[in-house]
């Protein structure tokens, strides 16, 4: 009897500070992960699907991105832009 199925794991990348397309506010929205993996025996194997999205801490809205998408995020989180507290612009966010 061979046992196998996916797993999902969240990882959270980053929290950034971006205008919400959905309620307008600006406000803090997590940068997050989904990958699902193949298991066999419960031991994760390889990824087989990977998707990204951000939600709103203020109403909740959630929004795909892709890879690309997620990368650049991820590297203006890094290099600190969108940061209100340090006087630098916030990232216009459209959904």
């Amino acid at each position: 009897m061979i046992i196998f199925g996916t797993k999902g794991y969240l990882y959270q990348l980053a929290m950034l500070t971006l205008v919400c397309g959905n309620c307008g506010n600006p406000a803090a929205h997590a940068l997050r992960k989904h990958v699902t993996k193949f298991t066999l025996f419960f031991v994760p194997l390889f990824p087989v699907s990977v998707k990204y999205s951000t939600q709103c801490t203020f109403c909740g809205a959630q929004r795909r991105l892709n890879a690309a998408e997620a990368e650049q995020l991820q590297a203006g989180a890094a290099s600190g832009q969108g940061d209100p507290v340090q006087g630098r612009p916030q990232q216009p966010y459209q959904s």
